[in-house]
């Protein structure tokens, strides 16, 4: 039998809501309701940011795609492959040692913090293979990619979020948000057995994840991002083009005309998908990492249509 879901529906085409649902729970214990307006986490919906923040520095002409990380971590990892750049570590083609990769390591210690906690999680983990010989999913390539670009700007990591995307996009209720101490109206994540998730995630997130929003949110974000109010228009286009393996730089292509952010974690699942053709945008997102199922298949196939 299929888990009741706990989340949020939103689908629109540009200013028309085509269907907005809200159920479950925010907060069991306190019989606190989901609503359409209410925070949840993102997990690796965040890489979208986090490949903005960069590109974004790519475009001021503070960094390029060919910027070897070794530049910027100085003595900091040295498993990490001299030649690894920034194009492979937004690719996911690095080839890295990831400090979290659910196939085949444990979990990251929760008691991560601060990008101090985040650099020492990451290293001792060897590279797998040479940078750019095939496609693997890595988190820790998006946390390297974040201490790079706080170490280029001086700037903490979840301020460049803020100020280079959340805030030009309008998104208001976007943010980093501890797990330990989540604020109203923010929905605290389930596991299957009824606990909640504060001793499954770090206690603030990074590059790889950690972000928190609302499914309006993702309805600005898109048209924002388009619109080249994050990044310049042509950065946007070499963001959404194929490079390697469905996946372009910090975004997924699942399909001809789509782009998608998405991420699943303990006691997280989210999915936006955008046609930029017909304005439409699919969110779900769910304080369960089950939730989805048959809503996220109607969802495909609304967005299948052209």
């Amino acid at each position: 039998m299929e888990a009741p879901f706990s989340g949020v529906v939103l689908v629109s085409r540009g200013a028309e809501v085509l269907l907005a649902e809200a159920s479950g729970y925010a907060h069991i214990g306190y019989g606190v309701e989901n609503t359409v307006g209410t925070r949840f986490a993102i997990a690796s919906g965040t890489k979208g940011f986090t490949a903005l923040v960069v590109v974004g520095l790519i475009a001021e002409g503070r960094l390029e795609l060919t910027t070897k990380a070794r530049e910027v971590l100085g003595d900091d990892l040295p498993l990490i492959d001299d030649r690894v750049t920034v194009e492979h570590l937004l690719t996911h083609t690095s080839g890295i040692g990831d400090y979290c990769d659910e196939a085949a390591d444990p979990p990251p210690n929760p008691l991560l913090a601060t990008s101090a906690d985040y650099l020492a999680a990451l290293g001792g983990f060897p590279q797998r293979f040479p940078p750019g010989e095939r496609f693997r999913y890595n988190n820790g390539a998006f946390v390297v990619l974040g201490l790079i670009a706080e170490r280029i700007a001086g700037i903490p990591f979840q301020d460049l979020v803020r100020t280079r995307v959340s805030e030009p996009a309008g998104m208001t209720d976007t943010a980093f948000l501890r797990s330990d101490a989540l604020p109203g109206r923010t929905a605290t994540g389930y596991l299957e057995d009824g606990r909640t998730n504060v001793f499954s995630l770090p206690v603030l997130g990074h590059g790889d994840g950690g972000c928190y929003s609302t499914a309006p949110d993702f309805r600005k974000f898109w048209p924002a991002l388009l619109d080249g109010r994050i990044v310049p228009r042509a950065w946007v286009d070499r963001m959404l083009r194929p490079h390697a393996d469905g996946y372009g730089l910090g975004f997924w292509l699942p399909g001809p005309g789509l782009v998608r952010l998405e991420g699943g974690d303990h006691g997280v699942s989210f999915r936006s998908t955008h046609r930029p053709s017909s304005g439409v945008t699919a969110t779900l997102i769910s304080n369960d990492h089950r939730g989805g199922g048959p809503r996220l298949r109607r969802l495909d196939e609304l967005l299948a249509k052209p």
